[in-house]
């Protein structure tokens, strides 16, 4: 049965199923793999204690939960050298002393943890047997390349749902100009200003509101603008003065 590590945020189902299948199928791909956790972070999100992580055996979650939590680790090796650490037996492997006290306990004796990144994700994918020497050539293989297709895939996911995102925002847009053009035209015609000083009035309303300058426009349109007379015009940009003679004054110059 998988497990989950939950990390702060809601996650995609994309991402989740990828990192599952992950798991699955490098234990499939690896015949000594007693089992396999897949881990996700990202360069400019939470740091490396909430990573995502998924695993085939709650045991092997654990493994995760120490490294993160002492911030040393084969993933913390494999990430800042951006190669494969392997453990061919870590009954005479003492440089991770937490991780290497709880594998033991749990009957892991070897282990191999892959790093992929790309386009600000890092992936690992952590291998264990219960034998010494079990996953020598692990590092090298079919697991390799299910880590490689799955962060590509992570990757794509995300830039799709960044589209998405990016095309809801302008539709939005679109359909919320033409109220603010609305309420545009009202506050020219309550406080006879021009186009520049009433958009600024009405961006001011919104700042201070702490709303939506499309639910500010909204409003003024619904309203006519009746009510908000002074507010408006108090927060309105002061056109620049003239002298009476029509001079240049000496701020114009």
């Amino acid at each position: 049965m998988l497990t989950e590590q939950e990390y702060e945020g809601p996650e995609p189902v994309s991402t989740v199923r990828r990192l599952q299948q992950l798991t699955e199928q490098a234990v499939r791909s690896v015949p000594a793999c007693c089992g396999a956790v897949a881990t996700l972070g990202d360069e400019h999100g939470p740091e490396h204690d909430e990573r995502r992580t998924s695993a085939t055996h709650p045991d092997l979650a654990a493994l995760v939960s120490v490294q993160l939590a002492s911030g040393d680790g084969p993933i913390r090796t494999a990430l800042d050298s951006g190669e494969p650490v392997d453990s061919q037996d870590l009954l005479d492997d003492d440089r991770w002393p937490a991780y290497r006290a709880l594998a033991l306990r749990s009957g892991v004796r070897a282990g191999v943890t892959l790093p992929f990144r790309r386009a600000g994700l890092d992936v690992t994918l952590n291998l264990y047997g219960f034998r010494p020497g079990s996953l020598g050539n692990a590092a090298h293989g079919p697991a390799a390349v299910l880590g490689e297709e799955a962060t590509a895939g992570l990757v794509r996911d995300r830039r799709y749902r960044a589209a998405l995102t990016e095309v809801g925002q302008l539709e939005t847009a679109l359909r919320s100009r033409p109220v603010i053009d609305q309420a545009g035209g009202i506050v020219m015609h309550l406080l006879g200003c021009g186009d520049e000083e009433a958009y600024a009035a009405l961006r001011r309303v919104s700042q201070l509101a702490n709303r939506k300058l499309a639910d500010v426009a909204a409003e003024v349109v619904r309203t006519r603008g009746r009510g908000l007379e002074k507010e408006l015009a108090r927060l309105a940009p002061s056109p620049p003065r003239r002298p009476p003679n029509g001079e240049p004054s000496e701020t114009s110059v």
